[in-house]
């Protein structure tokens, strides 16, 4: 089993900041008692918390045959024998998008499926697929396939 970390953004890392450390300075700010500030608190820092879960814990892993993904609440498998084509440096905008920066992977795989990923080594992570799928179409930025 090999895990790949995702690519982070610079611009994610300012606004989950400001998403934390808002809520807390309005709720610590103040002469209320501390229950009231706990209050104040748990109801903003909640959906913060939310956000912040897939920059926390979004991964790729090639276990075997299968590469998965996992961003928060989304994750899938694939079966690397049925991936064709790999586009290099896209940004995919809609469906489904475990990543958390652009200029990453869309894997396309069996028929008609998608998926847009990030991983912070792009090379690393193509190179092991083509071991274990030698078939993969490589498209390098620029390119249209």
């Amino acid at each position: 089993m090999k895990t790949y970390k995702a690519k982070k953004g610079p611009l994610m890392q300012g606004i989950l900041l400001a998403m934390l450390v808002l809520p807390l300075a309005y709720g610590f700010l103040g002469t209320k008692p501390w229950k009231e500030k706990l209050r104040r608190i748990i109801p903003l820092t909640a959906p913060a918390l939310f956000i912040i879960w897939p920059y926390v814990a979004t991964r790729y892993q090639i276990r075997g045959h299968s590469f998965n993904y996992k961003s928060g609440y989304i994750k899938g498998e694939i079966d690397i024998g049925s991936i064709r084509t790999i586009l290099k440096g896209k940004t995919r905008w809609v469906g489904v998008k475990p990543a958390l920066a652009t200029g990453g992977l869309i894997v396309k795989y069996n028929r008609y499926d998608d998926v847009y990923i990030a991983p912070e080594d792009s090379d690393a992570l193509i190179a092991d697929l083509l071991t274990i799928n030698p078939s993969i179409q490589v498209i390098p930025p620029g390119k249209d396939p």
